[in-house]
């Protein structure tokens, strides 16, 4: 068996030794303390040194346990420690390897030293209460600071040593800050707040040193940063280049880490730190062109996919890569590619990790809630937005392409919406953010960046959720012999209710007619498809116009005699069967065919159709039948007067075998 020692005083030397420890490798970690001892899970294959080592201890470590290799992951910062492990490793004559950790990139707004000295040079004679993060190790350095009791605060770990480092130092009780990290941005602000400090003094730690968050903390708080210096580095590799290594060298397994992450609306201020530590850790960044050149950093692998597909297989595929980050746009589970690519990577580590949607955004911009919002994509899908509007108050639309918002708004004026309210944000977040605001007809000829979406506000939200539409809401027009025939509101009613229909149901409207009851089951099967066959070519030039009329756009026209027209029509869950030309039972023997669950209403009127009916119920599996006879009878004015004038009496049959599949 292999045997690896691992220096491991920093998150990557904690992590290269969990890794290990799940290999068939022996692990020995070092570190300084005892508090650095419980950092670390416990395992078969590890032995931990908890304490500090002086050069000629470590050679003599080396010498005795005839490790293969000896992995250098401590601070950076910790120059004397990384030049005593190289010189024991030369002793011992044991190969040494150095893990690099990240620098972060160069700030702008902060004050960067060589080293403490330079530091102390730099704050002596600029007033102001100083918070130090750089540890205890080397507190007495600062004491050189004037006024250094009464201006410096040392956050140090909660350990005797620290706590005694900071008593010698002549730190006060009420200045020492004991604690132990990771710390947030927000603990940060916190802290400069609580201690009303001016400048805030760390290491560049990078990001898995918390860097980031102090320096975004700094900038909050209104404190300066005080950066000091690297010291120099010795050549290494990075965590994924050391990982790499020891699959190549001693047989490990890599399980490849995969962060899906929302970015949020875009701009990398509106990322969480958690999204933005995954960005920095990885070394591939896959997702769509846009988004990889608003996030990737020098040196990044960065893969233009977008398609769940293709994530994957890439992922699947690229084992020279170790850690890989997935952006989304906005929030992972709001009309994210998350949902479908996350089956797809079985036998990877998987962390998702939340974003900003855009939704959130911009009702926050507005000053406005969102509890009461519904959100629709019409971003790269065909999804009629209109019955959404009409039903509801407001509307949250999420829109791509270059004349998409615009096409939206025509669409919304061209559907009688033309007074709805919309309030279109574009490229939320970034310094360029615009929001126009006004009504659908207003808005139709404007120009608005591809990068947009809107909230829509209708005052007048009044679609009507019961079935049974007024007769007089239909196109009638006339057929080849009168009047095309249409199911009546009243039998319609009664028709729809035995169907017992789903929002996402399959329809199918067999004789559809004008479509009245093929436009009321789209309307209620919003989610679903509804396909209308109909073999006169007058009625079905009357079902186009019906469906234009009430902007039905899941409602697909089929021309054609039943059943042949609907041998390919994708499986119904629910049919109406309102004329079958004669072809009842071969059209009742096509549904069950496609779907033996399928739940049927039929009608009829002559009593030939009903005999026909009522036979088919005993000849076909039908668990559940009912038939109800329906007499209407509808006023009329004669003179002075009303009378009731009866309508032809109306069977409504119903059959299905099972339960209704949706």
């Amino acid at each position: 068996m292999y045997k690896i020692c691992v220096f491991a005083g920093t998150t990557e030397g904690r992590e290269l030794v969990e890794f290990l420890t799940a290999q068939s490798v022996s692990v020995t970690a070092c570190v300084a303390t005892e508090y650095g001892e419980t950092l670390l899970h416990p395992a078969e294959n590890l032995t931990i040194s908890a304490k500090r080592l002086t050069v000629e201890e470590m050679a003599e470590l080396f010498t005795k346990e005839a490790f293969d290799l000896v992995v250098d992951a401590t601070h950076p910062y910790a120059a004397a420690v990384t030049e005593n492990i190289v010189q024991a490793c030369a002793a011992a004559g044991t190969e040494y390897l150095r893990l690099l950790r990240k620098e972060s990139a160069v700030l702008s707004d902060a004050v960067y030293v060589p080293d403490i000295p330079g530091a102390v040079a730099y704050l002596n004679g600029r007033p102001g209460n100083i918070l130090l993060t750089t540890g205890s190790k080397e507190l007495a350095k600062y004491t050189a600071l004037e006024e250094f009791a009464q201006r410096v605060y040392a956050r140090v770990l909660p350990v005797g040593t620290s706590l005694e480092a900071c008593q010698a130092a002549g730190l006060k009780p009420g200045h020492i800050i004991a604690m132990q990290g990771p710390f947030s941005e927000e603990m940060n602000v916190a802290l400069l707040r609580a201690v009303s400090a001016k400048y805030l003094v760390t290491k560049d730690g990078g990001e898995a040193g918390g860097f980031d968050a102090k320096a975004a903390a700094a900038r909050k708080a209104g404190a300066e940063l005080v950066v000091i210096g690297r010291p120099p580095q010795r050549e290494g590799l990075s965590f994924s280049g050391t990982v790499k290594l020891l699959c190549q060298r001693f047989g490990c397994r890599w399980k490849p880490k995969v962060c899906v992450l929302g970015i949020g609306p875009g701009s990398r201020d509106a990322m969480t730190a958690q999204v933005r530590r995954a960005i920095e850790d990885a070394d591939c960044l896959i997702g769509a062109k846009r988004m990889l050149e608003a996030v990737s950093g020098p040196g990044q692998t960065t893969v233009d996919a977008i398609a769940p597909g293709a994530i994957a297989g890439y992922i699947l595929e690229h084992r020279e890569h170790l850690r890989f980050a997935v952006v989304m746009s906005g929030d992972v589970g709001f009309f994210s590619g998350t949902k479908k690519l996350l089956p797809l990577l079985e036998g990877c580590e998987v962390e998702v990790l939340p974003g900003l949607s855009s939704l959130v955004y911009l009702c926050a911009r507005l000053n406005t809630s969102y509890e009461d919002v519904v959100p629709v994509s019409v971003h790269g899908r065909d999804h009629n937005i209109v019955p959404d509007v009409r039903a509801n108050g407001r509307v949250f639309a999420l829109v791509g392409g270059e004349n998409g918002m615009r096409d939206l708004c025509r669409r919304l004026a061209d559907g009688g919406l033309g007074h709805v309210k919309l309030s279109i944000g574009q490229r939320l977040s970034y310094p360029d953010e615009k929001i126009v605001v006004g009504t659908a007809a207003e808005l139709a000829e404007g120009s608005y960046d591809a990068l947009s979406v809107a909230l829509i506000e209708n005052d007048r939200s009044n679609l009507v959720v019961t079935h049974g539409l007024s007769d007089d809401a239909f196109q009638r027009g006339g057929g080849e012999s009168g009047v095309v025939p249409m199911t009546k509101s009243e039998v319609r009613s009664v028709c729809l209710s035995k169907l017992r229909l789903t929002d996402r149901a399959v329809c199918w409207d067999v004789g559809a007619g004008t479509g009245s009851v093929a436009i009321e089951m789209a309307l209620q099967a919003r989610k679903g498809q509804v396909y209308a066959i109909e073999r006169k070519e007058s009625a079905a030039s009357l079902l186009c116009q019906n469906k234009a009329r009430f902007f039905a756009e899941n409602l697909t026209v089929v021309s054609g005699r039943a059943p042949e027209a609907c041998r390919g029509l994708p499986a119904p869950t629910h049919a109406f069967i309102g004329g079958s030309s004669g072809n009842m039972r071969e059209i009742l023997r096509l549904l069950l065919e496609k779907n033996p669950n399928v739940r049927i209403v039929a009608t009829a009127i002559s009593l030939e159709s009903v005999a026909e009916l009522t036979a088919c119920m005993t000849e076909f599996p039908f668990t559940e039948t009912e038939v109800v006879s329906m007499s209407v009878a509808r006023d009329r004015k004669a003179g002075a007067y009303h009378l009731m004038t009866g309508q032809n009496p109306i069977y409504i049959f119903t059959m299905q075998s099972g339960g209704t599949r949706e």
